[in-house]
């Protein structure tokens, strides 16, 4: 009997129904067709080639810039039954090739890639033996050079496909204006492919933007009359920090989540967070990838990204659920001065960027000629502090340096610990008899990681320290022991930044940089700036409209919830029917009660008057909406 979508989605996924346009995608791939589909932030992307994937005979190829979020999913599809891998840059040459053959032997579902390991020489000799049945791109405006988030290594896409003719390939990203999108299209060559749109439009997402003297009081105050989740982005790790800290002194359960945090405490954090044992996660943009989390309540950008597509995407985690939820912007005239003079900082004098190629060089000890595929550790302040370089500058001609292909710099990389052994077998016989304490991990070592005699090959102490029931750091002092004796060779864990050189270091006088293509994307920096800029100036008009007409999506429809179509209606609701809402409300509060008992008691179509009436005793402090979207008496 064949199996339909659906009951693959019922069966794994544990869903009874699919969301819009997912079927619809799903079934375009089952039909080896291509497709480039728009699917929003929380719009359901993995499940529109997870499901199909399932369906077709072979391993799924799945291409993706971030490795934290490719072992998040190859983990929980494990974790459902499904066998899922993951070939990232921090695993070295052994293991790569020992998960390319279990995928030639058809061990695996999926098979998550980072894009630079596409056109390694050992990966194009595997994929000629693998039966792949679909070709994923996530996050494929990385492929675009006018996008927000150009990636160099994603152009090497398109040279696999050759490699796969008749396999379908699907590219899915969450934000892409039309030019984007063509430019998607063109590069991974989809000159026949269906695109599929998700509307941009969240009818439940209330938009607003608030110039304010304060900001802390501001979003002190929106927090007390919101009650719920919430997340408030910052762009400096320091100030979320602050931010916890000055939330907590208002009664406000509070933390702090950054790049800079060890793995340990990030993900204690985000579940703390995502189970509500924490209310508020003040943070960089390096939290929420991945983290579906439906009942967030309220977004707050104490800070403005840069564009209104990472704007939109980190606005969009709130209300997944669909219920009543804010996106709420803050800044003061500085804060549009400041992104006003970001073209120059972010696109600096070519003569500014070989000068900190040089300096980066000079600081990690690197002859010309030398350096691809290596990593090195990389502290951003103690480099910028000995050459006397602005960090912003540093910043910038590090994201420079990897657009152009040079090298690539990471806050998040994560390699672990390596292990091999240097002895031989009759030799570790005797070191064991001679020591006991170590006699248990050694013999688990040898039965768990197959060809650590041979090689080097990564080890988890957190999976060594559960198997033999001891604390991880004995499991790491006995590491440090046997490495002291000689009997292994040990590099521990580093979570530290890392420098990634892509190609071997150049002469900075002779730094290839393509001149025409830096200016013209400067040029759309520059617009996309001007955009956004524009979206929070903006005092009329919709702001959801400006959200959906930015990403090509015509509409004429207000919200009737964003700051401005409240202000708007704010004329046409005279005393007479402000007082008959209010007295309504007052007759219905001694209980809580559902937002839409007002809607069925008075006239549907008087919902933004009723909003605007509700908002205004909520600011008044005469009531109160929970995060069930219950009303009552303060």
């Amino acid at each position: 009997m064949q199996v339909s979508p659906l009951q693959i989605l019922q069966k794994y996924w544990g869903h009874n129904q699919f969301r819009p346009t997912q079927e619809s995608i799903i079934q375009t791939v089952l039909a080896k067709k291509d497709v480039l589909a728009l699917l929003p932030t929380g719009g359901g992307k993995s499940i529109c080639f997870q499901v199909p994937a399932m369906l077709l005979e072979g391993v799924c190829i799945v291409v993706s810039p971030l490795i934290a979020l490719m072992k998040d999913q190859a983990e929980n599809l494990t974790n459902k039954g499904i066998p899922a891998a993951t070939i990232h840059s921090g695993m070295n040459y052994h293991e790569v090739k020992m998960v390319l053959q279990n995928a030639v032997h058809g061990d695996y579902k999926f098979l998550y890639l980072s894009p630079e390991r596409l056109e390694t020489k050992v990966f194009k000799e595997y994929l000629a033996l693998m039966h792949v049945s679909l070709l994923a791109i996530d996050e494929a405006h990385c492929v675009s050079q006018w996008g927000y988030d150009f990636r160099p290594t994603y152009l090497r896409i398109a040279t696999i496909r050759e490699s796969l003719p008749g396999v379908p390939l699907i590219a899915l990203t969450a934000s892409a204006t039309p030019i984007v999108q063509k430019d998607i299209l063109a590069k991974l060559e989809m000159s026949i492919a269906e695109v599929f749109h998700q509307s941009f439009n969240k009818p439940n997402l209330s938009y607003s933007v608030f110039k304010v003297d304060s900001k802390i009081a501001k979003l002190v105050e929106i927090l007390q009359k919101v009650t719920g989740s919430g997340i408030v982005y910052c762009n400096s790790r320091k100030q979320t920090k602050n931010i916890a800290y000055l939330l907590g002194l208002q009664g406000i359960e509070a933390d702090f989540y950054h790049a800079g945090l060890d793995a340990e405490e990030r993900s204690k954090k985000q579940d703390d967070w995502i189970n509500n044992r924490t209310r508020i996660m003040a943070c960089t943009n390096a939290f929420g990838l991945g983290i579906d989390k439906p009942d967030v309540r309220t977004v707050v950008h104490y800070d403005a990204p840069e564009c209104l597509e990472n704007y939109y995407q980190e606005a969009g985690r709130a209300g997944r659920d669909g219920q009543k939820s804010y996106a709420i912007l803050l800044y003061q005239t500085e804060d549009l001065l400041a992104l006003e003079s970001m073209p120059d900082k972010r696109y600096p004098p070519i003569a500014s960027i070989r000068k900190v190629y040089q300096e980066l060089a000079n600081y990690l000890q690197l002859p010309v000629g030398l350096g691809e595929g290596q990593y090195f550790d990389f502290d951003l302040s103690n480099f910028c502090s000995n050459f006397q370089l602005d960090p912003h500058l540093v910043t910038a001609v590090l994201k420079i340096l990897e657009q152009e292909g040079h090298c690539s710099f990471s806050e998040k990389i994560f390699l672990p610990t390596q292990v091999q052994f240097t002895t031989n077998n009759q030799e570790l016989r005797e070191f064991e008899a001679l020591h006991p304490p170590l006699e248990d991990l050694i013999k688990i070592l040898l039965r768990t990681y197959e060809g650590i005699f041979s090689f080097q090959t990564s080890i988890n102490e957190n999976r060594l320290s559960i198997y033999l029931k001891k604390p991880i750091t004995l499991i790491q002092e006995q590491l440090l022991q046997l490495k002291a004796f000689g009997i292994i060779e040990y590099l521990p864990k580093k979570e530290s930044p890392q420098i990634h050189f892509l190609l071997n270091r150049a002469s900075a006088d002779y730094l290839l940089i393509d001149q025409d293509h830096y200016l013209a994307r400067k040029e759309q920096y520059r617009q996309r700036l001007v955009a956004f800029i524009d979206f929070i100036q903006k005092d009329q008009g919709c702001r959801s409209n400006s959200i959906t007409q930015y990403f090509g999506e015509a509409t004429d429809k207000a919200c009737g919830i964003c700051d401005n179509c409240l202000n708007k209606k704010k004329t046409k609701l005279n005393k007479t029917q402000f007082t008959e809402i209010e007295t309504l409300i007052k007759s219905l509060w001694s209980n809580p009660f559902p937002v839409n008992q007002l809607m069925l008691e008075l006239d549907p179509t008087k919902e933004a008057q009723i909003w605007e009436v509700l908002q205004f005793m909520i600011a008044e402090g005469l009531i109160k909406i929970d995060e069930q979207g219950l009303v009552s008496k303060r």
